[in-house]
C-alpha cells in the first residue's frame, strides 16, 4: 500500500480500537477526551511520518504514541484523580495504569462498548450513528452522508447519545450472563440495520456503502469469536450480510445506477462470500431457536442459486411465509407476493397483492406495475406512475421510468 494510502487506511481500522480501549478506561463521561487522543494520535502520525518517513511498524507506533499521550493525560488532568484512581481502590497518586492495547484488550473492549453503545436508553439511530463513530471510526461527514443529512443533525443526534449514556451511567462492560441473550437482540438489530444502511443506501458514493457493509460483518464476526456471544443468531447474521454482501458488486452499473436482479452478471457474485455464508449458516442451524436472521439467511442463500427453478422460488415463497409468522413488516408481505408470482405465476400473486393495500408505499404500486406488465400494461403503467410519484430515491426512479417506458415501447 502506498504511503499516501497508508494512513487513511490505518484511520478506518485502528481509530476506534484506540477509542475503544481508551473509553473503556475512563468512562463514557469523558468519550469526547478519548476520541481528541487517538485524533490527536493521527495528527502526529502525519506530522512525523511526513518529515521523517514510515516507521517499521506503522501500527505499534500508534499504539505507543497513543500509550503515552493517554499516560500524559492522566498524570495531568483531574480525571486521573476523580475516576482513574477511585476505580483502582487507591489513594490518588502520580502512578498511571498501564495502557493495554494487546490484540485481546482491543477486541474486548470493541466488544463491551459494542453493548454499551446499543443500550436500550438511547433511540435505534443513535444507536446506529454511535456505532459509525466509536466502533467503526467514521467522520461526521460519512455518518451524514450515509444516512442522508446534514451533519448538524448527526452532531446533535451523537451529542443527545452520549448525554443520555452519561445520565444513565452506561457501563462499558460484559452484560451478566443472564442478561447476554436480552441485550444481544439490540445489538443484533443494531448491526443488521447497519448493513442495510450500507446494502440498500440510495447513496451514490460505492465505497462508502460497501464500507458500511464490511464494518457491519467485522464487527458481527468479533461477536462469533467470543464464546459468550457466539449464539445461532449472531452466525445467521453474519451468513445473511455474506450472501447479501457476495451480490454487492453486480448491484449497481459503472454510473451507479441500479440493476436489477434478474439484470444482474452472476459472474460479479462473490464465490468466497458464498461459500462464508453457507459456512455461517450451517453454524447457525445449531439449537432449536429460529430467528428472522436465519429465515431471511435462508432467502439471501437461495437468491445466490442462479439458476430460476421453481424449487428456489417455492423454497423463497415457503421461507418468507415463516419469516411472516414470526415477524410482520409490509417489505417482506410485498418479496413474499413478488415470490408468489415466481413460483406460481402472476394472477395468483396479483389476487394476493391487492389484499395487501400499502397504497401510500411506493414499493406496493411497484410490484403492481412488475404483476400487471404483459397482462393490462395500462394497469401496469398506471400503477408504475403511483410508484414514481411516492418514492423519494433517484436510483429509483430512474429504475421506474425506464420500466415505464419499456411498457409505452411494448404498448
Amino acid at each position: 500500500m502506498e504511503e499516501k494510502e497508508l494512513l487513511p487506511h490505518l484511520f478506518r481500522t485502528e481509530y476506534s480500537k484506540i477509542t475503544a480501549v481508551l473509553c473503556k478506561l475512563l468512562g463514557f463521561e469523558h468519550l469526547d477526551i478519548a476520541e481528541d487522543i487517538a485524533s490527536d494520535t493521527f495528527l502526529a502520525a502525519s506530522e512525523t511520518w511526513g518529515i521523517k518517513g514510515l516507521p517499521e511498524n506503522p501500527a505499534a507506533w500508534l499504539y505507543t504514541v497513543a500509550k503515552n499521550k493517554a499516560k500524559n493525560h492522566l498524570k495531568h488532568q483531574a480525571v486521573f484523580q476523580e475516576k482513574v484512581a477511585i476505580q483502582l481502590n487507591r489513594a490518588a497518586t502520580s502512578e498511571v495504569p498501564d495502557i493495554d492495547l494487546s490484540a485481546q484488550n482491543i477486541k474486548d473492549s470493541q466488544l463491551q462498548m459494542m453493548f454499551a453503545v446499543c443500550h436500550p436508553a438511547i433511540s435505534v439511530e443513535s444507536q446506529i450513528g454511535m456505532a459509525l463513530r466509536v466502533l467503526c471510526g467514521f467522520g461526521i461527514d460519512e455518518i451524514a452522508d450515509a444516512f442522508l443529512t446534514s451533519k448538524d443533525t448527526i452532531n446533535k443526534r451523537l451529542l443527545r447519545a452520549k448525554e443520555k449514556l452519561r445520565e444513565e451511567q452506561i457501563s462499558i462492560s460484559f452484560p451478566g450472563e443472564a442478561e447476554i441473550p436480552g441485550r444481544l437482540d439490540a445489538v443484533l438489530r443494531t448491526l443488521y440495520l447497519l448493513f442495510n444502511e450500507g446494502y440498500f443506501s440510495v447513496s451514490h458514493d460505492h465505497s462508502l456503502r460497501k464500507e458500511l457493509c464490511l464494518e457491519a460483518m467485522r464487527l458481527t464476526f468479533l461477536l462469533t469469536e467470543n464464546e459468550s456471544t457466539n449464539a445461532p443468531s449472531v452466525n445467521a447474521l453474519l451468513s445473511l450480510m455474506s450472501f447479501q454482501a457476495s451480490r454487492f458488486e453486480a448491484r449497481t452499473d459503472a454510473s451507479g445506477d441500479t440493476i436489477l436482479y434478474d439484470d444482474q452478471d452472476t459472474s460479479l457474485w462473490d464465490d468466497d462470500l458464498i461459500g462464508q455464508g453457507e459456512y455461517f449458516l450451517g453454524l447457525a442451524s445449531k439449537g432449536n431457536t429460529i430467528t428472522k436472521y436465519h429465515l431471511e439467511a435462508g432467502i439471501a442463500y437461495w437468491h445466490t442459486i442462479k439458476a430460476n427453478t421453481p424449487e428456489k422460488w417455492e423454497n423463497i415463497l415457503q421461507l418468507y411465509n415463516h419469516l411472516l409468522t414470526l415477524e410482520y413488516s409490509p417489505v417482506a408481505a410485498l418479496n413474499r407476493t413478488y415470490a408468489l408470482s415466481r413460483a406460481n405465476g402472476k394472477e395468483a400473486a396479483i389476487k394476493e397483492a391487492r389484499k395487501l393495500e400499502l397504497n401510500d408505499h411506493y414499493m406496493y404500486h411497484l410490484l403492481l406495475g412488475e404483476l400487471y406488465a404483459g397482462i393490462d400494461n395500462k394497469v401496469a403503467i398506471a400503477s408504475l406512475k403511483k410508484a414514481l410519484a411516492l418514492s423519494h430515491s433517484p436510483a429509483d426512479k430512474k429504475v421506474i421510468t425506464h420500466k415505464i417506458e419499456l411498457l409505452r415501447e411494448t404498448a
